[in-house]
């Protein structure tokens, strides 16, 4: 809700012209109840009658990629001319699930994180287009969690070559192959950051230099926040890209897939930046923030 606030007061978009909502996430508080109604209701998304709200909400789960998968159908939803849907808002959002770090598979204790991104689709006031995108899928267990269990179990080593490194080298080189770009057309680029290695591995490995891949690189401030966590980076970027850059983001979802989009900023970003106070950065360097120690974060995280 926060995340879906700071992007209505970013944008300058008013919530009456929201027509459909995406909430990707897989840490739902509810095993059946979504979590899209709660969010349009709260930010009064689309036209209010009464105590029901005008807009279509639902939520999307396909593990770390479940916001970017439904970039491609915001878009597609507000340039389709009998939708009269003005605006969609995708939203990524997790409250990061681990064991603790002293019990099986508590290693991934390191480096979760807890975080929502949300982004506005729409035709007007638009700081970056969609230039292309490209997303590949296959059945690959390197993460999951089964019904009834607390906490999701890993591959290991698994988790990466066969998985995360396989699917968005695919996904970024078949599009870059599609859209005739080379590692030199992009000024940036961004990888789903479970940890610190992996997105820097993958940036190197199809060439990309450290200003092309750095910037996005936010996992070390805020840790693996799971759907939110490609978004974030590209919300990085944007706060800093200047006009006519080309910014290139591939996200993961365990299970497994990616998707790669490359986008073109416009001189609209300059118009909106002075109305973006609550910047990546500032949000990583608020000096308002409390840090405590393991014991409370593990009880907090119980809500106990």
């Amino acid at each position: 809700m926060e995340a879906g606030k700071l992007a209505l007061i970013h944008s300058g978009v008013d919530s009456s012209l929201v027509g459909k909502i995406y909430v990707g996430s897989e840490s739902n508080p509810y095993a059946v109840k979504p979590i899209a109604s709660k969010v349009a209701q709260v930010l009064r998304l689309g036209e209010e009658d009464e105590d029901v709200q005008g807009v279509d909400a639902v939520d999307t789960e396909f593990a770390c990629k479940a916001a970017t998968s439904m970039f491609k159908d915001a878009a597609s939803l507000v340039n389709y001319p009998k939708s009269n849907v003005a605006y969609a808002m995708v939203i990524g959002a997790d409250n990061s699930q681990a064991a603790p770090r002293d019990c099986p598979g508590g290693e991934l204790d390191l480096f979760v994180g807890f975080g929502g991104c949300a982004y506005l689709l729409g035709k007007h006031d638009v700081i970056a287009e969609i230039e292309g995108w490209y997303s590949c899928t296959s059945d690959t267990p390197d993460f999951w969690r089964r019904d009834g269990e607390p906490y999701p179990m890993h591959g290991g080593r698994f988790t990466g070559d066969p998985a995360y490194f396989k699917h968005v080298r695919k996904s970024a080189k078949k599009l870059m192959e599609r859209l005739g770009l080379q590692v030199s057309d992009i000024n940036y680029f961004i990888a789903h950051q479970p940890n610190v290695q992996f997105p820097v591995k993958i940036a190197r490995e199809l060439g990309f230099k450290e200003e092309q891949y750095l910037p996005s690189l936010q996992v070390a401030k805020f840790g693996n926040t799971y759907s939110g966590s490609s978004p974030v980076g590209l919300a990085a970027v944007l706060d800093i890209a200047k006009p006519e850059e080309r910014i290139l983001i591939a996200s993961y979802g365990s299970g497994a897939g990616s998707d790669a989009y490359s986008l073109i900023t416009t001189s609209q970003i300059l118009d909106k930046r002075p109305h973006q106070k609550m910047t990546v950065k500032y949000q990583a360097e608020n000096p308002f923030l409390e840090y405590v120690n393991y014991t409370t974060y593990r009880r907090l995280k119980l809500g106990m």
